[in-house]
């Protein structure tokens, strides 16, 4: 983790997305990271508040869960 609290990650995109990002953080001055972790942010709330989204993370819950068991011998 950097000094100032932040996670460092390698983010892949095709040239012409890294070119929209990089217009939009120069447009508005900021950095790309910034407007990265915005857009980033925005997503995850979103996806939160989705109950697609919801009934998906039970489903892996309860597989994950399950896998837990078996790997206890909890059978």
């Amino acid at each position: 983790m950097a000094k100032d609290g932040t996670k460092n990650i390698l983010l892949r995109l095709d040239p012409e997305l890294a070119d929209r990002l990089q217009t939009v953080a120069s447009v508005e001055g900021r950095s790309v990271s910034d407007v990265a972790r915005e857009a980033i942010a925005a997503l995850v709330d979103q996806r939160r508040q989705d109950a697609q989204f919801s009934r998906l993370l039970e489903e892996n819950l309860s597989r994950h869960e399950e896998s837990l068991r078996r790997l206890r011998g909890d059978d």
